[in-house]
């Protein structure tokens, strides 16, 4: 049988290499301490880079707020950001006017087409115990046609998001999450419209795959002519394809096989990213992504000219009180809530 596994690569510092259609890909693990009355850690910030994304200290970080954790106002255009809030919430808001609070397996899509200012905060609401936060964001590129697209957002609540579970002849048990991308006959609910995701052609996949310790699970083909990556993320080894995989790796898939996957003694989990590569040219500088360098600097100087838009809220990092219930509301006010 052909072997399926073009190379296994360790993974470094973040954020992790990724390949056409993607962009860029981390997976935040913070074990934040008890949360303070304005849901902040109830902890010194002494030693704490406020401003480094991915530099910790205590097992958990600031990242740019100065107060709450996350990522306080910002721009963005020419791409997407995909957010899996697998553990903690995440307060979203933007200068379309829309907010959210969203986590516990939730994902949000957001196109930011032709330009979006919006912020990620982490509030901590438990004041007696620790705030574990996990998330991936990944970010997909849009193609031309699509960069100036008007700015979209849209929730995938988690009781929407199909969860396969898989036994092997022993019993064991492998669960896939299917953000976007079939399986096994159960499409995951539709993406913002103009997403690359949105094309049947695309073959846009975004799993999480959990597999019990020694557990088999056997991925199948994707179509030819996609890129297909699986991250090993947590867990000390795994098997992919018959290749062992030691620690965090990358493991870099041709896409016309199956693949089957068994858990490590600990058992093992993976993201995997897939789709048909755009192939046009990407010039990327800090938050824009367009095709070329003019593009880039064209996206900065709209930035600075229009902020692209309003921003509504009364401080650059706004949270969304202490209320857990998780919801959505967006440009147009309607508002949404997870069905249980």
């Amino acid at each position: 049988m052909t072997n399926p596994v073009i190379a296994v690569r360790p993974l470094g510092p973040p954020p992790w290499p990724t390949l056409d259609p993607f962009l860029f890909c981390v997976h935040h693990l913070d074990h934040y301490p008890a949360g303070n009355d304005r849901m902040g850690p109830d902890a010194s910030l002494a030693g704490h880079r406020i401003g480094m994304d991915f530099e910790g200290k205590d097992g958990w970080r600031m990242y740019h707020g100065d107060v709450v954790p996350g990522f306080p106002r910002h721009p963005h255009r020419g791409f997407e950001t995909v957010t899996l809030a697998r553990r903690g919430l995440i307060d979203h808001a933007d200068s379309l006017g829309a907010r959210a609070r969203f986590g516990q397996g939730d994902a949000q899509w957001m196109t930011a087409g032709g330009g979006i200012e919006h912020s990620e905060m982490f509030p901590l609401l438990d004041r007696t115990a620790p705030n574990p936060a996990e998330l991936f964001q990944i970010w997909l590129n849009l193609p031309a046609s699509d960069k100036m697209v008007p700015a979209y957002f849209t929730m995938l609540w988690a009781p929407t998001i199909p969860r396969h579970v898989f036994r092997d002849a022993e019993g064991r048990t492998t669960e896939v999450v299917t953000v976007a991308g079939a399986l096994d006959g159960r499409t995951p609910p539709k993406g913002p419209p103009n997403s690359w995701a949105s094309r049947p052609d695309a073959h846009v996949a975004i799993w999480t795959i959990t597999l019990a310790p020694g557990a088999r699970w056997t991925m199948p083909a994707a179509p030819e002519g996609v890129q297909r990556v699986l991250y090993a993320f947590a867990g000390a080894s795994a098997q992919v394809g018959g290749a062992p995989v030691t620690g965090r790796a990358a493991v870099q898939l041709t896409p016309g096989l199956p693949v089957e996957l068994v858990g490590g003694p600990e058992g093992s989990e993976l993201l995997l990213l897939q789709g048909r590569p755009i192939g046009e040219p990407v010039a990327h500088h800090g938050p824009f992504v367009m095709n070329t360098r003019e593009e880039l600097e064209q996206a900065y100087a709209d930035y600075r000219r229009t902020r692209f838009g309003t921003w509504p809220w009364g401080d650059d990092a706004p949270v969304h009180g202490r209320e857990p219930r998780r919801f959505a509301v967006h440009a147009d006010g309607r508002r949404e809530e997870p069905k249980v």
